[in-house]
């Protein structure tokens, strides 16, 4: 906190000295998270228990703008409530950035923004900030945008080290990607939207016990939208081709959904996602299975995270999502039912060498908010998983237990200082 206490001083003095015209907000979030695991992930195996705890995000935003440039740090504190002792000296986590960027207009049409930075497109299925982990997501990039009316192109890098070397490491480097080049382009037409990504994105690998390898792999695809007053769809194609560890990369993605609303306050939508797999028997060395690398996975495949989140179901049988999407607003109140029905898009052999039933199990979410005050959200869900004997194949585990999930979540929000100071008379 004193931290905080510093910077926010810091900031309030810039404000207050400056002759130009220039903004200035301060913004805090409190966002503590009660969670309750029984079968979160994977089945629970025998003899396991289930497990409940508190988690915590604190973050103090600060956006200052002048003229053409613009910045913002985001500091937040992560932790797991009694993770430190109640006397102790020193967070476990200390405060950490979440975003330290700087960014000037050239033109109304062209900016350049880098340092630390959310990058999150479309429905935030392949780059996302995966705000539901207390942590998020963001990256040390570089961003060159241009954006005239109705068009947007991003281009975007990211070169990445574990440390100031002296000389080339020789084991891998330490983050999760050595470096990627991407491109981005949105448009609207009428009622549609559409929007073209091409990643490209180096892993680091160890091919020899003193030599470094870097692998490519290339997703790309498209995202179109449809909305008018009742429908609306989406519909997301991507690829992905390449080399990982000095093996072959080829996969596919294919997700739509569509949704009316009744009226202002019921909607009802299908929708249904498909990941192209490996079959357990195929004795190839070729990535077949395709893998949504920085997406915001927990908001799709099911609340419990049993599919693409944190890596799991990486290079595995893939994965088809049919589900429903049923959503009820009224006053300050929001609720959600989603069930989803999982099958493996490649064959699971069972313990004897014959393929299974592809299906996996359903699941079913249920959440629901309330908008206590404008500053201060809850929300909560709860999650059960009916898993099938295939299942207890892929995630091991016992599927007959009675596998589920509940979670509430206090959101604290305010803006607790802005300024705006105008431009003198010349």
């Amino acid at each position: 906190m004193k931290t905080f206490k510093k910077i926010s001083l810091s900031f309030f003095a810039m404000v207050g000295i400056g002759t130009y015209a220039q903004e200035f907000n301060a913004d805090l979030q409190l966002r503590p998270r009660y969670e309750y695991r029984n079968g979160y992930k994977a089945p629970l195996k025998n003899g396991e228990l289930p497990t409940s705890f508190v988690s915590q995000r604190t973050r103090l935003k600060f956006d200052f703008k002048l003229d053409q440039f613009s910045t913002k740090v985001s500091l937040q504190n992560i932790r797991t409530w009694g993770d430190v002792p109640t006397t102790a000296t020193a967070d476990k986590n200390g405060v950490a950035l979440f975003e330290a960027w700087g960014q000037y207009d050239f033109t109304d049409k062209w900016s350049a923004r880098f340092g630390r930075q959310v990058i999150a497109y479309d429905n935030e299925r392949i780059m996302g900030e995966i705000d539901w982990l207390q942590q998020g997501q963001s990256h040390d990039a570089l961003l060159v945008s241009y954006h005239p009316a109705n068009h947007r192109l991003d281009l975007g890098a990211a070169y990445n080290a574990n440390a100031e070397n002296q000389i080339r490491p020789s084991t891998p480097y330490t983050t999760n990607y050595k470096t990627f080049q991407y491109g981005w382009y949105h448009t609207n037409i009428d009622k549609v939207g559409l929007s073209l990504l091409l990643l490209n994105t180096g892993y680091e690998y160890q091919k020899t016990a003193t030599t470094l390898e870097t692998d490519y792999k290339q997703t790309f695809g498209t995202y179109l939208t449809f909305k008018n007053k009742a429908w609306d769809a989406n519909l997301g194609i991507y690829g992905q081709s390449g080399k990982e560890n000095n093996n072959k990369v080829n996969g596919f993605y294919a997700g739509a959904f569509v949704g009316y609303a009744f009226d202002s306050n019921f909607k009802l939508g299908a929708g249904y996602e498909y990941f192209s797999g490996k079959d357990q028997n195929d004795t190839s060395t070729d990535i077949k299975s395709f893998y949504p690398l920085f997406g915001t996975n927990h908001a799709f495949n099911g609340y419990m995270d049993y599919f693409y989140v944190g890596g799991n179901h990486k290079n595995s049988v893939g994965l088809q999502d049919a589900y429903l999407k049923l959503t009820y607003a009224k006053d300050k109140w929001q609720f959600n039912l989603m069930p989803h029905a999982f099958a493996a898009s490649a064959s699971v052999i069972d313990t004897n060498g014959e393929k299974m039933d592809s299906y996996l199990g359903t699941e079913i979410d249920f959440t629901a908010g309330y908008q206590l005050h404008k500053f201060i959200a809850a929300t909560g869900g709860f999650s059960q998983m009916f898993g099938t004997s295939t299942m207890n194949i892929l995630k091991g585990g016992n599927n007959v237990a009675n596998n589920n999930w509940a979670w509430f979540m206090i959101n604290i929000n305010p803006r607790i200082f802005s300024a705006k100071q105008p431009q003198p008379n010349q």
